[in-house]
């Protein structure tokens, strides 16, 4: 009752805004209608390893030929939407702008892309930000999109479970090969969970999947260090008509 007077509270002192446009709406997290247009969702058909999506009807459990050809070692991927400019100013806004209630409106979108993983998962790990940049940022986006979603479905996240020990140059417009140098053995695991995620499934978070190098090196961190399978969760999935 009394979380329910404050949330009121609050929405009259800072009344609730759509994440996309601005607009005023009944209460966080809500998209105003407008906010919906050019919002481009992933859904069937999509590659049952990777999850980027096909633009042609396939069967059930097929594989892109970017996995065929070399299989990644994360167990499957999935993301909400596809990265276009509407998706990039809302998550522009969420890394940067200190929008993150903008998490609020993620969580059905995740829960439901992600419903098979989620439902075996043991842990939520968030990719890591080099302490360095998250002094200048001040959080990360990846750890509060994984609290936000393990207090909804009931899986604990560990927010420290891998670190970045080697800050990385911004990936923006590298290619695919500069990336995974850039990022290769720049991530270490928490000893202290070492005993917990032996043989456990892990769910590796963060905000936009691009070429992949970064989940994949992450993924690699959290196999070694003892967890059965690592699946990869992203709010967007960068494909290859939009590069921005």
């Amino acid at each position: 009752m009394k979380s329910s007077v404050l949330a009121q509270a609050i929405d009259i002192v800072l009344p609730p805004r759509c994440v996309v446009t601005g607009d005023m709406v009944e209460r966080q997290g809500m998209i105003a209608p407008e906010g919906w247009a050019g919002l481009d969702f992933i859904g069937n058909p999509f590659c049952a390893s990777c999850g980027i999506s096909f633009e042609f009807e396939v069967e059930d459990k097929t594989h892109c030929a970017e996995c065929i050809k070399d299989s990644p070692v994360f167990a499957s991927a999935r993301s909400a939407l596809k990265y276009n400019n509407r998706s990039r100013d809302l998550i522009l806004g969420f890394k940067h702008s200190d929008k993150i209630h903008a998490v609020q409106a993620f969580v059905p979108w995740l829960k439901r892309v992600g419903a098979e993983m989620l439902g075996e998962a043991d842990f939520l790990v968030p990719v890591p930000l080099h302490r360095w940049r998250l002094l200048s940022r001040r959080y990360n986006q990846a750890a509060v999109i994984a609290f936000a979603l393990g207090n909804h479905i009931g899986v604990r996240c560990l927010p420290d479970g891998l670190a970045r020990v080697r800050a990385t140059k911004s990936q923006g417009h590298m290619a695919m090969k500069e990336r995974a140098d850039n990022v290769r053995k720049a991530f270490a695991f928490n000893p202290r969970y070492a005993e917990r995620v032996k043989g456990k499934t892990i769910v590796l978070v963060d905000d936009v999947y691009t070429t992949g190098s970064t989940v994949k090196e992450c993924t690699k961190v959290l196999l070694k260090a003892g967890a059965a399978r690592v699946h990869v969760l992203t709010l967007a999935r960068v494909v290859s008509s939009y590069e921005g």
